[in-house]
């Protein structure tokens, strides 16, 4: 029986597939396909008649499509295409599914589709990332019916994990650039004789601004990507299925001990941070300026208004909220490699600051509105 039946209709191709199409038969197939004569044609119409059609079948068959679009031909199935081809396609052309490389190179060469793809590709993230976020609030809320449900345990591993092993980093960064900002300063306002207001500068720069949102980008590229490492391998490693098999819920298990312990170390280091930031510049002031310790803390205490303090330590549960929901929403987005998971890691360290300076500048013109 022949494997490829043609009958041509002017610019019409019309094939019907027979008998039985398997790896044994593909030597078959390509003779068969090779045979055809394709002068003229414009459209060809495919029609699946009784037989079989395996995923070596599909892979021919998916072979002479690619062909028949490489021609600029079109390609119409009767029926709709097989499932077994649209699994092949699927497997063969992973970022188009169900499309030829040659046809997808075609459909991107027009701007506007284009445009109007990546638009719906974001646009779907976003919704994605919603529903992540309502998900992980609704695990919250029914956790809180539970103290265990809530993994004490695991949430007292996190604070160490991303609060006291952060603690020598966060100092340091905190320390130096506390010198920066208040050296530049100085050195500015020695000009116009207006030392004194470097320490204004110091305090409130450090309190309100610096210390939290330096502490956020450096939780951010630590704790951020540790998540979405961690989380991501365990999805590699078919651990997150196993939990789901299990019967138990990744997101209560996996996420949110990460985003309760974040939240509570998050404000801890951010109080580290300021002290540590406020003592150096103290340190710069004495060494720069001659400027004693206690003309220091008098000045600091008047620059220092009562919500100063709490206008800074208020945005880190949110910046903490922030970045470990990046992390884990991208850790737990990780399939099939581990290349996914190298660039899945680094989205979520860049989203997590991007998220960050948002939230940051959202809280600056919140401020202003409300003049706290």
């Amino acid at each position: 029986m022949d494997l490829l039946d043609s009958r041509r209709e002017t610019d019409v191709l019309h094939l019907t597939l027979r008998g039985v199409w398997n790896a044994a038969s593909i030597p078959a197939i390509r003779d068969a396909s090779h045979a055809l004569d394709f002068t003229g044609i414009r459209r060809v119409r495919i029609t699946l008649a009784a037989g079989t059609l395996d995923l070596a079948g599909a892979w021919a068959l998916d072979a002479l499509t690619s062909e028949l679009a490489g021609r600029q031909i079109e390609v119409e199935f009767a029926g709709g295409e097989p499932p077994s081809l649209q699994l092949v396609r699927y497997a063969l052309h992973a970022d188009a599914p169900g499309r030829p490389e040659a046809l997808r190179a075609s459909a991107y060469d027009n701007p506007v589709e284009r445009l109007g793809r990546t638009t719906l590709e974001r646009l779907a993230e976003v919704r994605q990332g919603l529903a992540f976020v309502g998900r992980a609030t609704v695990t919250q809320l029914l956790a809180f019916r539970h103290w265990r449900r809530l993994r004490p345990t695991s949430v007292a591993r996190h604070i160490y994990d991303t609060g006291i092993t952060a603690i020598p980093i966060v100092s340091l960064i905190a320390f130096l650039i506390t010198i920066i900002v208040g050296y530049l300063s100085a050195s500015q306002l020695r000009n116009y004789g207006a030392d004194i207001y470097v320490v204004d500068l110091i305090t409130v720069g450090v309190l309100r601004e610096l210390g939290v949102l330096l502490t956020a980008i450096i939780v951010a590229g630590r704790t951020g990507s540790a998540f979405a490492a961690e989380l991501g391998s365990m999805r590699l490693n078919e651990e997150v299925d196993a939990l789901d098999a299990t019967g138990v819920d990744a997101i209560e298990a996996l996420v949110l001990p990460r985003i309760l312990g974040l939240m509570i170390a998050m404000p801890l280091l951010t109080i580290l941070a300021d002290l540590i930031g406020m003592a150096g510049g103290a340190a710069l002031c004495q060494t720069l300026l001659d400027m004693p310790l206690q003309q220091f803390i008098n000045r600091a205490n008047e620059a220092i208004a009562p919500t100063t303090f709490w206008a800074g330590l208020i945005k880190a549960p949110v910046f903490a909220l922030l970045i470990a929901l990046a992390g884990t929403y991208r850790g737990l987005q990780v399939r099939g490699s581990s290349r996914e998971l190298g660039r899945l890691t680094t989205v979520a360290v860049v989203q997590a600051i991007f998220l960050v300076l948002l939230a940051d500048a959202v809280f600056a013109v919140l401020y202003m509105k409300i003049d706290f």
